[in-house]
């Protein structure tokens, strides 16, 4: 799922889609800034970072730990992640 595929989530008026498209936005981002620390690793990146490595893998770190606390509310709150999951393999 892309960021565009969660508009609709993110304005509905049922906070479980609501929170769907969070969980979706933030696996996003977090698969993004994981390859773009592979890249950094091997020299690939067609930019030149202003931040070093380190930082950028703490906040990986820190968006791995948000999924997971996200995760662990669906399964308190019953809201459905598979969709996303599904979508974004």
């Amino acid at each position: 799922m892309e960021l565009k595929d969660t508009v609709k989530l993110m304005l509905s008026a049922d906070f479980k889609e609501r929170f769907q498209a969070e969980y979706a936005q933030d696996k996003n981002r977090a698969e993004g800034l994981a390859k773009m620390l592979k890249a950094y690793k091997a020299g690939t990146l067609p930019f030149k970072p202003k931040c070093s490595y380190e930082l950028l893998y703490e906040q990986l770190i820190y968006m791995r730990a948000k999924l997971k606390v996200l995760e662990k509310r669906a399964e308190i709150e019953n809201i459905d992640l598979a969709v996303i999951n599904d979508e974004s393999n």
